[in-house]
């Protein structure tokens, strides 16, 4: 299977060159030359275990991988998750229930993409000799996710950008309490947003890129894309079978990573019914599917700070296919948004989506509501997606664990939520690095690193 780009001014790649590359060089973002169709391998995939379903999902994309060697990747990505089904269903009531996607090493659901992409760096490496520097920017858990996801892989450096004082302390320590020292942690002033545009103004100078093996950790990589597909499917074998094509899956997102991911799996024909994006206050995304129209706004800084975004980078993917694969149509609408910071689209279509906004204030009476009527203790991201009244049955995903947030369910319901491995960080010292968000500056600390 080849890869193009979202801009169409490349040529299509492989799999294996389109995890190397992240950004692809015209800018735009990968996307398989042509979804395949699941619906033939569902009843083989029914009872698998979460690795089986994963290989063999990655079975249809990586085709230039060895069979046995993508076993092995997999099989190593999935060990170091805490609980056996890695991501379980809670059932709360009839019509409502979680999908826990915070059993893994960092407590959030960016690990299920991270250790797999981990291991294909690794394999990679192994196989061109060639060692690579990861750059990538967080909001929050993506950065912690991808810096346990490289710990210990030969021939790799980590530069991960975030907004300083913007994200919680927790995840804070989990980024730069590691003691690695090919990992940097860099703090910068700004929001996200400010860290992800540097990076991918980094990205597009294709010398430095090749200078110092450049390649990317965020969810513009296709393989966190496809690493995400695999927790959808392996809800839908789990849910009751008399339920599944009757399921709104309710994700909490602000990158829209995390919903196309579902929205993939739905386009390549497994019967999910649709997708709410529940967002924080910080609701481009809800703005767009509410009136059609993708407006930039200021970042105001949250309880679920991993969602205070307003440019949804993953967008671009869906829109690529919202505009009939026209990638003409597609940089002429990224560029009017860029310069204008809106773009209104005509007879826009939600499809398959619904869309919700929680502000700061709801966010704490939702976290008292869940506990209140479940007994059950969810984080700030989690609660955005508990907004409004169910209808029909519905499947929440969990993004994250609640006790990377302790003050917030601290207010909320009087309970601390704590983790072994949270607390063990509290003892350790915190280094990181203060970096301008500027492309240059980013692409300098890393010319004396690499």
């Amino acid at each position: 299977m080849q890869f193009i780009s979202t801009r169409g001014q490349v040529p299509p790649v492989s799999f294996s060159t389109a995890v190397e590359q992240g950004l692809a060089p015209d800018g735009g973002l990968y996307l398989p030359e042509q979804l395949p169709d699941l619906a033939p391998y569902l009843s083989e995939w029914e009872g698998k275990s979460y690795a089986e379903i994963c290989e063999a999902f990655f079975a249809l994309f990586a085709t230039d991988i060895d069979r046995d060697e993508l076993h092995a990747i997999v099989q190593r990505s999935y060990t170091k998750f805490d609980d056996p089904e890695i991501a379980p269903i809670k059932q709360l009531s009839e019509d409502c229930s979680v999908l826990e996607l915070f059993h893994g090493p960092t407590l959030a659901f960016k690990d299920f993409a991270l250790q797999l992409l981990g291991n294909l760096y690794e394999a990679q490496i192994a196989r061109t000799g060639r060692p690579i520097s990861v750059l990538g920017a967080t909001s929050g858990d993506t950065g912690a996710a991808a810096i346990h996801g490289l710990l210990g892989k030969q021939g790799v450096k980590t530069f991960i950008l975030y907004p300083d004082g913007r994200i919680s302390a927790l995840q804070e320590r989990q980024m730069t309490c590691t003691g690695a020292d090919n990992v940097f942690p860099l703090a910068i002033k700004g929001s996200f947003d400010d860290a992800q545009a540097a990076m991918k103004t980094v990205f597009e100078d294709r010398e430095f890129a090749a200078e110092v093996g450049l390649s990317a950790v965020n969810s513009i990589n296709l393989a966190r894309i496809l690493a995400q597909c695999v927790y959808y499917l392996s809800a839908f074998f789990r849910l009751p079978a008399e339920k599944r094509e009757q399921v709104t899956f309710v994700v909490p997102t602000g990158n829209f990573g995390n919903v196309l991911a579902g929205w993939l799996v739905q386009q390549m024909n497994v019967p999910i019914k649709g997708f709410r994006v529940a967002t924080n206050q910080n609701d481009i995304l809800h703005r767009l599917f509410d009136t059609g129209t993708y407006e930039l706004d200021a970042v105001a800084p949250s309880l679920a700070p991993s969602m205070d975004i307003q440019v949804a980078s993953n967008f671009e993917r869906f829109l690529y296919y919202a505009v009939d694969c026209n990638a003409e149509k597609v940089r002429e609408i990224i560029s009017t948004f860029k310069e204008s910071g809106k773009y209104v689209f005509e007879n826009f279509s939600a499809d398959t989506f619904s869309s919700s906004r929680t502000d700061d204030t709801e966010i704490g009476e939702i976290i008292q509501r869940v506990h209140d009527t479940f007994g059950y203790v969810i984080d700030p991201h989690t609660a955005c997606g508990f907004a409004g009244d169910f209808a029909g049955p519905e499947l929440v995903l969990s993004t994250a664990h609640p006790a990377k947030f302790p003050e917030t369910i601290q207010a909320a319901i009087g309970v601390d939520s704590t983790h072994p491995s949270l607390e063990a960080l509290k003892a350790e010292t915190i280094v990181k690095h203060h970096v301008d968000p500027t492309p240059e500056a980013i692409k300098a600390f890393m010319r004396e690193r690499v």
